[in-house]
Formats: structure tokens, C-alpha cells, sequence
């Protein structure tokens, strides 16, 4: 029983430090954070297989600067990412 869970454990350590930050947040329900250039504004953000894309524009000066949760709603509801995207100065 514990080889089981050492090698479980070896299993998912080695899936998940083996995946970049979009297939951990796609596949397997982690949370990643974007930092926007400085005066840019986010406008829209989407899923191209493995791909974050996101546009932005430039922040106007009376625009506040605003922080945005992107997550992931799964059919079955039991892996779900999500990604922090913050504004910055």
C-alpha cells in the first residue's frame, strides 16, 4: 500500500512540474497569474488549446486600474482554473 502512494505521488509530481503554467491551469485546476504591461487595459481573454491570448489597449488616464478572475466552468465540474490577470501603473 504505501509503494502505492509513492508512486501516486511520484506520478503526479512528475505530471505536474512536467506541464506549463496553461496545461496545470486547463488540465488540472491550478490558478496562474498574468501581470499586464504598465498602461495597458485588458479587454478580452480566451483558450486556444494550451494558448492563454488575451487583448489589450492602451489604459486612458482617468481609467482605474483593475484586477479580473478568468476561470475555467468544466462539464463535470471537478477540474476547474482559473488565471489572476492584474493591471499595473
Amino acid at each position: 500500500m504505501k509503494q502505492l502512494i509513492v508512486l501516486i505521488a511520484i506520478i503526479t509530481t512528475f505530471t505536474l512540474t512536467g506541464c506549463t503554467e496553461n496545461q496545470r491551469v486547463k488540465h488540472w485546476g491550478a490558478t496562474g497569474k498574468i501581470s499586464l504591461p504598465a498602461g495597458k487595459k485588458l479587454v478580452n481573454i480566451t483558450w486556444k488549446e494550451d494558448e492563454v491570448w488575451y487583448l489589450t489597449r492602451d489604459r486612458k488616464a482617468q481609467e482605474d486600474i483593475e484586477t479580473y478572475e478568468f476561470s475555467q466552468k468544466s462539464s463535470w465540474g471537478i477540474i476547474q482554473g482559473s488565471y489572476i490577470i492584474k493591471e499595473t501603473k
